[in-house]
């Protein structure tokens, strides 16, 4: 066998003992199987998970899936990346190995024992956060150890109130993974668990409150019973604490994107969206738009659309005074699906009160209508402008009719 393949771009030949067998690229984190051969571990885990029990070079059957690191050659490898820095060849991290399944479980029974000192079992759930937070390999292993069970009777413990700071870090670490239906089922149902989230909203500590707000959406999201998610959704102090959330610090960007998401699942649920305007949601969604990335900025026009779909929440939009102007100019900035939810708000907005449409015509909105129709944009948002374009007709300045007849839109139009 070659010492080498053919010289990359830098300049320098991969000795060929470094190069994967499966990728052929160089191995970051070689790991040796049951046959003695060894593999970049990313390369022979997905040959195993697509089904494959043999070895990929030799053929041989493998016995044991236990992935071995090779720390030597691992070794060997970061010192020729030393040595051939002048070349543009970077030096490898020594990789995160990834949760031992005995180890992790061995740490849930230490966290899930009540004779466990509190000190102990505190530790062992920041040692599963800590490992959780390194890889999606590690999520997967402490998920399939039930673990998800035992963190939620920490944090909602059956018999007695436990630790505060037990339950607080049982719920950071929950909070990292997707529950079933039947366990947001199991919160949902509960009064005395959806009382404990609602207090916990307005924890002095902001890690608290956004990590039950991130509770709240998982849980509502999660949940198809429109009753059990109307038992999350009906408490005020739900509304009230999530929509805090979003008026938190720009320095604390996690509570933007979590308090969003849980705004958005709460706002989903029809029955209750009149608590989210109550709680001030309007205001808030208004004020905080432009603090918003793309895909949260997506979600927060998205709420703002279901609010308006209420005559409460029209009302509550349309006496702020940037809601109008705000909407007009997100059309086609941000991104097709923001476009779209921008129109519907404009559209309602629009339908319930004149004043809006004067406002909507004075920010310039048909000059960004007649772009939309346009555009490449989605045929719902392309109705949704054609709708509003007749409906605004009437408020146009005279010398806007004369010089848009080429856009003048279809007198059939399909329903929002």
């Amino acid at each position: 066998m070659p010492g080498s393949l053919e010289p990359l771009d830098l300049g320098v030949q991969i000795p060929y003992h470094f190069r994967c067998p499966i990728s052929l690229e160089l191995m970051r984190d070689p790991v040796t199987v049951s046959s003695g051969q060894t593999y970049d571990r990313p390369s022979i885990e997905s040959w195993v998970a697509t089904g494959n029990t043999t070895c990929p070079v030799t053929r041989v059957p493998l016995t044991d899936f236990t992935l071995i690191p090779n720390h030597t050659l691992r070794r060997l490898i970061q010192e020729w990346c030393v040595a051939n820095r002048s070349f543009g060849v970077e030096r490898i991290p020594t990789p995160k190995q990834p949760a031992d399944p005995a180890v992790v479980r061995s740490l849930l029974t230490q966290a899930s024992s009540e004779t466990t000192p509190a000190p102990s079992r505190l530790s062992a759930l920041r040692r599963l956060r800590g490992l959780a937070r390194d890889s999606d390999k590690n999520r997967s292993v402490i998920s399939a150890l039930d673990s998800r069970g035992v963190l939620l009777d920490l944090v909602f413990p059956a018999n007695a109130p436990g630790s505060d700071d037990l339950s607080h870090e049982a719920l950071a670490l929950l909070v990292m993974f997707p529950l079933a239906e039947p366990e947001c089922a199991a919160v949902a149902s509960d009064p005395v668990r959806v009382g404990c989230i609602a207090r916990m909203l307005f924890h002095p500590s902001i890690e608290v409150r956004v990590n039950s707000a991130a509770l709240v959406e998982i849980v509502v999201a999660g949940t198809r019973t429109p009753e059990l998610r109307s038992q999350v959704t009906n408490v005020d102090e739900i509304f009230e604490g999530v929509i805090e959330i979003l008026r938190s610090p720009i320095a604390y960007p996690r509570a933007l994107k979590v308090g969003i998401k849980a705004l958005f699942a709460m706002c989903l649920v029809k029955q209750t969206r009149h608590k989210a305007v109550a709680a001030g949601a309007a205001g808030t969604l208004v004020d905080r738009l432009a603090d918003f990335e793309k895909c949260d900025a997506e979600r927060a026009l998205a709420t703002v659309e279901l609010l308006c779909r209420i005559p409460a929440g029209c009302s509550a939009f349309a006496e702020h005074a940037l809601t109008v102007p705000l909407l007009v100019k997100v059309i086609l900035k941000v991104s097709d699906r923001a476009t779209e939810y921008a129109a519907g708000a404009l559209l309602s907005l629009c339908s319930a009160a004149e004043r809006s449409q004067r406002e909507a015509v004075a920010a310039g909105i048909l000059t960004q209508l007649l772009l939309l129709v346009q555009s490449d944009c989605t045929d719902r948002a392309k109705r949704k402008a054609q709708l509003l374009l007749k409906l605004l007709r009437d408020s146009w300045p005279e010398d806007s009719i004369r010089n848009s007849d080429d856009f003048a839109c279809s007198e059939v139009v399909v329903p929002f």
